[in-house]
């Protein structure tokens, strides 16, 4: 009997830096990944684009409207309903006031130092420092 293939859930998250060189940061209110810290980002909804997609979540998330780059990632994860199919990209901030929103208990801008100490989401350093986006402060 073949192997049942799991549902792909399109997925896209944003990596941003500041003038600084920081990297942003969400910590998850909501499962999956309730209380670890993330890049923002989500599900593409039926009908939108990539680059749509990341400005909405960047927007709910945080309060900041962005500018989509390049593509510079992808990972695919365990989800409850098949497997997440994550596309991140590169963003440049435009406007807005850093806060939390929507899935985001906290937001923050985040150093080497700082990334070092909180509680990421399964795999995340790793592919930052693979796509060489870590923090640069």
């Amino acid at each position: 009997m073949a192997a049942e293939r799991a549902r792909l859930i399109r997925c896209v998250g944003g990596v941003v830096h500041d003038a600084a060189g920081r990297l942003l940061l969400v910590r998850r209110a909501n499962p999956p990944g309730e209380g670890r810290w993330s890049i923002p980002g989500g599900r593409v909804e039926p009908g939108e684009g990539d680059h749509a997609a990341v400005v909405r979540e960047i927007r709910e998330e945080t309060g900041l409207v962005v500018t989509v780059g390049e593509l510079v990632g992808q990972v695919t994860r365990p989800a409850a309903d098949g497997l997440y199919d994550i596309h991140d990209y590169a963003c440049q901030v435009r406007s807005g006031v850093l806060r939390p929103g929507d899935d985001a208990s906290e937001v923050r801008w985040a150093t080497t130092a700082i990334l070092a100490t909180l509680d990421l989401a399964d795999g995340l350093y790793e592919a930052l420092r693979e796509w060489g986006r870590l923090p640069r402060a």
